[in-house]
């Protein structure tokens, strides 16, 4: 009978729990670990991004126990220096702080980041679950096939260590010595770096991978024509991703014939596979829709569409890869094969 009573005490606690967590009475945290270099250059872009709670800036990786600074310096431990972001899930995706790491790294660097040198700079990201393990190799295959770097990605996929927090000097290092910190930001040649990839490097890339009109809908929100595009009729059951990246937006579940013209969705693959935001262009009101990691223009939104969700994702067919339901597996999307058997 106590057994009984206990069991029934602890249901009741945990549906208490989680009702009220889903109710925001308590915020339900996850924990992402990344590698980029110099920890000091990696806290900010974290910290700026609403939904992260706290970044702290760290050792992981090797086998020493309670590594300092000095120890991991000498390159000897086994540990790199990286950044522990603690996040909201609810707020921001875990996908979204994989874009935030891209975007400060050199991941084709193998011999450590910038002016720093070393094992103890190599990047890496290190996963706590199966989950953001498929998303960290999602992502690593995106960025490879972006056309963002001539050479190969060697950014390390790792599974989460012990997490060992550096010493206070070093912790929002970048806010209380901004003057040294920008200084050896600048002379790292991480800055230039960053700057020269995300702007003219990226655009010679892109042109060079698509097709000018590709590059006009993506890169300059064009517009393809009606009717004369390349999956408008398409009937067959696959995958459509980013031409430009490769993340995956929308499944064949979820086309129909909207009579426009362009392939349309009642919803994308996933609530943060794409950005939205409001577009007054052309003197009208409507909702851009872009993808997320490359930042590619898509088409835009109406709400218009049929049930069960009232909208309509009128997409360019420019702008998206079709990949066949058989070929995914090899394409390297075999996880969205199951989404096929939900609908069915």
């Amino acid at each position: 009978m106590e057994k009984t009573i206990f069991k029934m005490i602890l249901i009741i606690s945990a549906c208490f729990f989680a009702a009220n967590a889903k109710a925001g009475g308590i915020t339900m945290t996850k924990t992402a670990i990344f590698a980029g270099g110099c920890f000091w250059c990696m806290e900010g872009p974290f910290e700026a991004e609403k939904g992260v709670i706290e970044v702290k800036a760290g050792y992981t990786g090797g086998k020493t126990k309670n590594p300092s600074y000095e120890d991991v310096s000498s390159g000897m431990t086994g540990h790199v220096e990286a950044i522990q972001v603690v996040y909201d899930p609810a707020v921001v995706s875990y996908e979204r702080l994989l874009e935030i790491f891209w975007r400060q790294i050199d991941p084709t660097d193998s011999g450590g980041q910038f002016a720093d040198r070393g094992t103890q700079y190599y990047t890496g990201i290190f996963y706590a679950d199966e989950e953001q393990k498929k998303a960290a190799e999602r992502s690593k295959k995106e960025m490879g096939s972006s056309g963002m770097f001539d050479k190969p990605i060697v950014t390390q996929i790792r599974k989460a260590a012990d997490f060992y927090e550096a010493e206070a000097y070093h912790q929002d290092y970048y806010k209380k010595n901004s003057f040294q910190y920008m200084l050896y930001k600048k002379g790292s040649g991480r800055e230039e770096f960053l700057k020269e990839t995300w702007g003219k490097t990226r655009e010679k890339s892109l042109r060079k991978k698509l097709t000018p009109l590709q590059y006009q809908v993506t890169q300059e929100e064009g517009t393809e024509p009606a009717f004369h595009n390349e999956y408008w009729d398409n009937h067959r059951e696959g995958i459509y991703v980013d031409i430009v990246s490769g993340e995956a937006l929308f499944l064949s579940t979820d086309k129909f014939d909207s009579g426009t013209g362009w392939p349309s969705f009642t919803k994308p693959i996933a609530k943060d596979s794409v950005v939205e935001r409001k577009d007054s262009s052309l003197f009208m009101a409507r909702i851009e829709v872009k993808s997320r990691n490359a930042k590619s223009h898509l088409g835009h939104v109406f709400n218009d569409g049929p049930k069960p969700t009232g909208l309509r994702y009128c997409m360019n067919s420019a702008s998206l890869r079709f990949i066949p339901k058989e070929d995914m597996e090899k394409e390297g999307y075999k996880e969205y094969l199951t989404l096929f058997e939900r609908d069915n």
